[in-house]
């Protein structure tokens, strides 16, 4: 009796120490309930936090996780307001909104470097190199910082900057292709991708050759108010959702069939996404070629801060151009991630 019960007495402190092992949230009686709002309609840059949710990662960490649908009103304006808890919000995003008073902290980043580039079509013999751009007209999406980058990138190559915008959204790539407008910016990983596969014949210069530092493109951010009340959540949808960009980064013919299946109204092209997912770990966007995998960078996100600042790109709330350079430490934390 005495050996069995020291058994028994083993087996209970191997059984607690294996539990303190664990988030304390996988023991929760009722799980803690995260919200997502997206920057765009379902996509590959999402396809970390799908599978985390449908393949069960959200639930072993304890969470309840509901993926919002894409609306017309921004992660960067829903996390703030509270209502969304997380969000994707583009590089320039969180710097402008930071910067204008939002409450919005930057936590993880979804990929490691520009996925942007400035593109025009093959035939195009009078573009060579962005002072090639000058007196030319560019289709735009709206954001302050478009006009500000490519001038910088034309002056960078001895041009003046000076050309013409419109602003057409989406509708830039067909302008583009019929001739309507000289030249538009595109992600590599998306749309790069998609004339690739039809057979498009464009040209492209990448910011990152003419002066404007590399970014990370797309970051999932949060609210410095929901981090300090809900820790240990955060922490957990963080950890679940790297989870599951790295079984994207490991995994991806299973995990293009995971974001299809779980995505079939809005996912109607397999070979896009299959080769967008491609050319995601083959430009070592999900995961870096050292091994790096949603954290922040501090060079990278400060470069990127000091130039949106030199070009004068940032406002206060006011609405006035800021006169001293803000503390661009404080506007992410990886203190969240594994």
């Amino acid at each position: 009796m005495a050996i069995l019960n020291r058994r028994r007495l083993l087996s209970a402190l191997a059984l607690s120490g294996a539990m303190s092992l664990l988030p304390v949230t996988s023991f929760a009686k009722d799980p803690a309930k995260v919200t997502v709002a997206l920057d765009w309609t379902v996509n590959t840059n999402h396809i970390g936090m799908f599978i985390a949710r449908d393949q069960g990662f959200y639930k072993e960490a304890g969470l309840d996780v509901t993926i919002l649908p894409y609306s017309d009103t921004s992660a960067g304006v829903l996390v703030p307001s509270g209502a969304a808890d997380f969000g994707i919000v583009g590089s320039t995003g969180l710097f402008a909104q930071r910067t204008a008073g939002a409450d919005l902290v930057g936590t993880y980043a979804v990929v490691q470097h520009e996925t942007g580039r400035l593109v025009f079509m093959d035939d195009r013999a009078d573009i060579q190199s962005p002072k090639d751009l000058d007196g030319k007209t560019y289709a735009g999406f709206g954001s302050n910082w478009e006009r500000r980058m490519i001038a910088s990138m034309i002056r960078a190559d001895g041009g003046k900057g000076e050309f013409e915008i419109v602003t057409l959204g989406t509708s830039a790539y067909e302008a583009l292709a019929n001739g309507a407008v000289d030249f538009t910016l595109e992600i590599v990983t998306w749309e790069g991708v998609k004339n690739e596969l039809e057979g498009v014949k464009q040209r492209a210069f990448r910011y990152s050759d003419y002066g404007v530092p590399d970014q990370h493109t797309t970051l999932l951010v949060s609210s410095g108010k929901y981090l300090s009340e809900n820790s240990d959540a955060a922490k957990a949808f963080l950890s679940a959702t790297q989870r599951g960009y790295a079984f994207a980064a490991d995994h991806p013919d299973e995990a293009a069939d995971i974001l299809i299946r779980g995505n079939q109204d809005v996912l109607t092209d397999d070979k896009l996404i299959r080769a967008s997912l491609k050319a995601l770990n083959d430009g070592h966007f999900l995961r870096d070629s050292d091994g790096t995998i949603g954290k922040m960078r501090p060079e990278t996100m400060n470069a990127m801060g000091e130039f949106l600042f030199k070009a004068q790109i940032l406002y206060d709330k006011e609405g006035a151009v800021v006169q001293e350079k803000p503390d661009f430490s404080a506007y992410f934390t990886n203190d969240f991630l594994p």
